[in-house]
Formats: C-alpha cells, structure tokens, sequence
C-alpha cells in the first residue's frame, strides 16, 4: 500500500508548514473540518499582484531569455543597441527590447483578469532612468547621471494600464547622480515633475519605495561611497517630499532584497556586495509607513552559471521553504524598526536574473502557491510577482502573449480564495502541504489548497460537505502546458480566458492526484469566522 494514500492522524505544526508527525495503521482517516478553522491572517484584496520593470516601460536591454544556439545568433545583433543595464554585469546576460506596449488589447484582457492588483513599475533600471517632462520624441542620449529616458507616454501609458485592468500603481523613483546636488544630497528635481504629471493626468501613487533594492548599491546607480547613512538622509528627505505632495500614498521601505539566505558566489567568485537591513533601518529610523523587502529563491543559472539550482529540488521542503526563511529575517527586522507595520513583498519570482526555464513551467507553480499559501498565513498584504511578461520568470511569454502555468496559478488563487487565511488543524503527509482561506465571495466559505508533491502516489482527505474542485496539472512536470480538471487550460486569441469552472466535489473521502495542485470551494462549510 502507498503509504500517501492513507488518511493519516495528524499534528499542527506552527507557520503551516505540513509535514508528518507519524505513521499509524493503515485503517486510520483523518477528516477536514472546515467549519471550525480557526483564522491566522488577513491580506489586501491585491494580495496577488505583478511587476511590469521601469526597463520594459521605457524599452532597454533586459533579462534575456533563454534560447537555443541558433536563435542566441539571430538576436546577437540586439546587443548592439545603447542601453540601460545596471553596472558590473556581463552584457550578454542581456537583451534589447523595446518599450512595452500597454494598450495591447491581449495583454490587458489578460492583466484584467488578475485584478484587483498592484501593478509595481520600479526595478534598478529605475534608479538611474531620467524623467523627460515634456512631448518631445525621446531623447537619444540621457542626461548625464543617468542610463535611461522614461517620456510622458510611456508614464501615461503606465497610468492608463493601471486604469483599464483595476490595477493601484507601486512605483519607486530615480535616485543616481543626475538627481543630487553638489554634495551628492538627493533632491525632487526628478521627482516632483514625475509626481506632478501623474496627478494632472488623473493617476495616483499607492505605495511607493524611494530606491529599488538599496542593500545592493554596488549595482544600484548611486555615487562612488553612497552607504546607509547616505541612503538614511536621503530617504527622510523623500519621506518629507511625499508628505507634501502626496500624502495618501503608502512610504514603503527599506525595499531590501538578497538577505536571510546563505549568499552564492557569481561566476568568477564575486560574492554580492550587502548593506545589511540593520544599518539602513538605523539610518532611517521609523519613517516608512509598511516594510517591503524582495525574496528570490535564488539567482537563476544566467548569473550562476552551472552552481545554480538543481532543477531536481523544485519541489523539496527545502527550496519551498526558503521563502519562509526569509519572510522571517524581515519580519525580525520589522518588528525591531517597525513594529506593528504591515510586510509587503514587493519582488519576487523563482530565481532572479530573469528567472530558471523551469519558472516559466508547471514545477514553479507548487513554490508559486505555496508561497501564496503560507504568506498569506502570516498576514503579508501583497505579493508582486516578477514579471508580468517579461524574461523566463514572466507571466506571460513576452512575445506571444500565451499565460504560462504560474499565471493559471495565480488566476485559480484570485477566483477561489478569499482574504482570510485559516489553519487548516492537520498535517498530512512529507510531500503534501494544505492551505485554507475563506473563500471569495461567500459567507462562511471554505476553499482549501492541496499541493500534492508526491511523484507516484496520490493523497486522500475526508471532506464533511459538498462543493466544487479545480484540479492543475500537466503532463510533464516540466512543461508549460497546464490541466483544468483533465482538459487544457487555454486563452482565446483576443485573451480572454476561458470560463473557469470545477467539478462537482461530493461529501466524503476525496482523492487528489500525484503531482497536482486542487482548490476545493466549499461554500456551505459555514465557519463563522468567513462571514463578514
């Protein structure tokens, strides 16, 4: 007998985190008892949201994607083009694109049906890229102390999207040289006509960063010596800035990103270069609004080379805990220097440098939920994935537009879960990892998650109501192709998306197949803690 297959007696384990606790008899069952699950957290309804770069925007050299030798030749020559990358990287780790066009009528359709969302348009491009404040074509050349040119279209483009697919804006504002007076202080030279022209176009700012991934300067665009207390001075002249200019918008920060986890060595053996949390947070003092940070598994083989991950891991507790592990390096952090603030994770993706192949496959969509699943758990407000179609970690392919598994992931996580996450009271077994939120839009509804990581064996619960159960799946853990219920998940070619609809799920004991991921809506499991 398998031994996944049988009902096991279970023990809760704090965070979570699902793992077995022992092996009994194989007659033993244990049954899900959505009704008295209690509540562990609350998230923003934009809980799920996305990244489109400051880099995309304004068109520059970018994360290439993976490709064969032959397609590597053809797209040599875009190599050429001037560029934005940030300093110190080997260029051929990029490639040219031009600016991204957001009145695509697919790409909204699709974007739209994620919403409500946060679109956060910021990245180190951003840092460096000048704000030409006026109609004129696009400058050639920047200014100098900076690698970049954002024009009023392309901002207004920004807003419009944010407009037509019910998406807040995020952003973060330009802070190298160009933007800083004599004595190397930031100004709102930059800033102000940015902020302006948002406003007199009819858009706004939700949250905003002052500077994209501070803890790495070395590749952030800031002058020779910049260190945390520069960075602290300068973040508190921002903070005054946007109380004057824009008060309602949410001062995110510090924005930290490439801490809590072990630090891997780049090809050659340069090691990153980190301005700890601790000494920015010492620097700033209290003055940001929520604390934001970005979480990578790790940085994929395009900036590793053959020491990147193995792709034979993707499904570990290991891997899939490392999102924790970091989650819990901040939070130590928040509650020293903000305590009492809210955690908003603000990047994040499989791996950075543009994300593994694999981020672009069914495997990345358990790390991808299960993210979700056990942020949500902790109370974090927002989760904004990197990239919405750009590089291999996108979304969408980038020149087709087609959605990729993890965003038929995060699309079954927006129309089936709710903003309260509950403990689901049970553990099942090593590869299998449950979540449960209150489900959306019903009072006392309950839609429980089942990741079922096991490669040959399936998983049984007991379920005490009737409801409906959407099933992803694929027939290779390593494809893009994705399964609704046994049928194949597919956009129509204008992108809109096809009518998401589960089967009939019957009270009793439920089977969830290897290597699949089930949301199981529950609406008369009547737990009064989903009834608002």
């Amino acid at each position: 007998m398998k031994l996944s297959s049988v009902l096991f007696p279970l023990s809760v384990v704090a965070g979570g985190i699902l793992t077995t606790s022992y092996i009994p008899s194989a007659t033993a069952q244990t049954a899900v008892s959505p009704q008295s699950m209690k509540v562990l957290g609350e998230v923003d309804p934009r809980f799920v949201s996305y990244n489109v770069e400051a880099v995309e925007v304004t068109g520059g050299r970018f994360w290439a994607p993976y490709k064969s030798a032959a397609q590597k030749a053809a797209a040599a020559g875009s190599n050429t083009h001037s560029g934005n990358q940030p300093a110190g990287l080997d260029s051929s780790l990029f490639q040219y694109r031009p600016p991204i066009d957001l009145s695509n009528p697919k790409l909204r359709k699709l974007a739209a049906a994620l919403g409500p969302a946060y679109v956060r348009v910021s990245g180190t491009w951003r840092n460096t890229t000048y704000f030409q404040n006026n109609d004129d074509p696009p400058m050639k050349t920047p200014p100098e102390g900076f690698n970049g040119v954002l024009t009023r279209a392309e901002w207004k483009g920004v807003v419009d999207f944010a407009k037509a697919v019910d998406a807040e804006i995020v952003a973060s504002v330009a802070t190298s040289a160009g933007t800083r007076d004599a004595n190397g202080v930031w100004t709102d030279v930059q800033a102000k006509p940015w902020l302006d022209y948002t406003q007199q176009i009819g858009g706004h700012i939700a949250a905003i960063e002052f500077m994209n991934e501070p803890t790495l300067l070395s590749f952030g665009g800031v002058p020779k010596g910049y260190d945390a207390a520069s960075f602290g001075r300068d973040a508190k002249i921002f903070g005054a800035f946007l109380r004057r200019e824009s008060p309602t918008t949410i001062y995110l920060g510090p924005g930290s990103a490439a801490e809590g986890l072990p630090l891997q060595s780049m090809p050659g053996g340069r090691r990153l270069e980190i301005v700890s949390t601790d000494d920015l947070m010492k620097g700033t003092g209290p003055i940001f609004d929520a604390f934001s940070y970005h979480f990578y598994s790790m940085p994929s083989h395009r900036c590793l080379g053959e020491s990147g991950a193995d792709p034979k891991q993707v499904l570990s507790s290991e891997w899939l805990d490392r999102d924790l592990t970091v989650y819990n390096f901040y939070a130590k952090e928040r509650d020293m220097y903000l305590p009492g603030k809210n955690l908003w994770l603000t990047e994040t993706g499989e791996g950075s440098c543009g994300g593994d192949t694999w981020a672009a496959q069914f495997a990345d969509s358990f790390r991808l939920l299960d993210q979700f699943g056990s942020l949500a758990q902790k109370s974090l407000k927002s989760i904004m994935y990197n990239t919405l179609s750009s590089s291999d970690y996108g979304m969408l392919d980038e020149e087709t537009l087609e959605p990729r598994p993890n965003y038929w992931a995060a699309l079954l996580w927006k129309r089936t879960m709710g903003i309260r996450s509950l403990d689901p009271g049970f553990v099942p077994a090593k590869n299998i990892r449950i979540y449960a939120q209150c489900m959306k839009d019903s009072r006392g509804g309950v839609t429980l998650m089942v990741l079922n990581m096991d490669k040959t064996s399936e998983a049984l619960l007991k379920l005490p109501v009737a409801g409906k159960r959407f099933t992803l799946s694929s027939p290779d853990l390593f494809s893009q192709l994705v399964l609704l219920n046994g049928r194949q998940l597919k956009a129509e070619p204008d992108g809109t998306v096809p009518t998401i609809e589960g089967e009939a799920s019957k009270p009793g004991t439920t089977s969830f197949p290897p290597l699949s991921i089930t949301f199981v809506e529950m609406p008369s499991a009547g737990n009064g803690q989903c009834v608002r």
